[in-house]
């Protein structure tokens, strides 16, 4: 039986597989390993095995598991909300996470910026965008990114650092490569529209199944989680 080591070891071998085909070097494309609905050990099994960086979905679910590994004694982790994010739960996640990639409102932002302690580095941040219109999908509308991102960047207490999509299925590996394209060019709109900052340099996109077409598109970073972690089973989630 594979072991998260093992898993982890497979996924990272696919990337430079498909940065080897996209004539990319592989370490420009981070690893986000998406561990919700495992625990803590898990967490801290992959950490043992070189991962840092690390998605949550569930607000509470993570910063609980975040708690319990610093205790634990497992440090120099870095916790990215990946998950849609209500105005209720801004300051748990203002206060806990490193990272936020699902900002598709300012209100929510504003919250967020107003909420960081003073004492932490400023929350980094991706925009969502709803980059194939999909009706139940969460997500800025790609012709409101840059006003959106205009209104971020003035926040003191957020840095902002790209955009992140989660398109719906395609039928097959060039439609959805064609799909990421698409959001690679709201990417590049962006920089362009913001005057190319340095520190807008993430392109958040591609998951487990579909993870060689974003990469071929451009993606900066790709969301992992079955692959590394197996086959979720939720229970009892709101």
């Amino acid at each position: 039986m594979a072991t998260i080591a093992d898993n982890l070891q497979a996924v990272r071998e696919r990337i430079a597989r498909a940065c080897a085909a996209a004539g990319r070097d592989p370490s420009g494309v981070t690893l986000l390993a998406v561990s919700k609905t495992f625990g803590p050990q898990a967490v801290a099994e992959a950490a043992a095995a070189g991962q840092r960086a690390f998605g949550e979905n569930y607000v509470q679910e993570g910063v609980d598991k975040i708690v319990a590994l610093r205790h634990a004694g497992v440090h120099g982790l870095q916790w990215h909300c990946i998950g849609p994010l209500q105005s209720n739960k801004t300051r748990l996640v203002a206060e806990h996470f490193d990272w936020v990639q699902s900002v598709d409102r300012l209100k929510v932002a504003q919250r967020l910026s107003d909420q960081r302690p003073a004492d932490r580095p400023p929350l980094q941040v991706c925009l969502q965008v709803n980059v194939d219109g999909a009706p139940t999908k969460a997500g800025v509308a790609p012709q409101q990114l840059v006003p959106l991102a205009q209104a971020v960047v003035a926040l003191p207490r957020l840095r902002l650092r790209g955009i992140m999509c989660i398109p719906d299925p395609q039928p097959d590996a060039a439609a959805m490569r064609a799909v990421f394209a698409q959001a690679a060019r709201l990417f590049d709109a962006l920089r362009a529209a913001l005057g190319h900052p340095p520190e807008l340099d993430t392109l958040s996109m591609g998951m487990s199944d579909d993870l060689e077409q974003a990469i071929a598109a451009g993606s900066t970073m790709v969301r992992v989680g079955s692959a590394i972690f197996g086959r979720r089973v939720y229970a009892g989630r709101g």
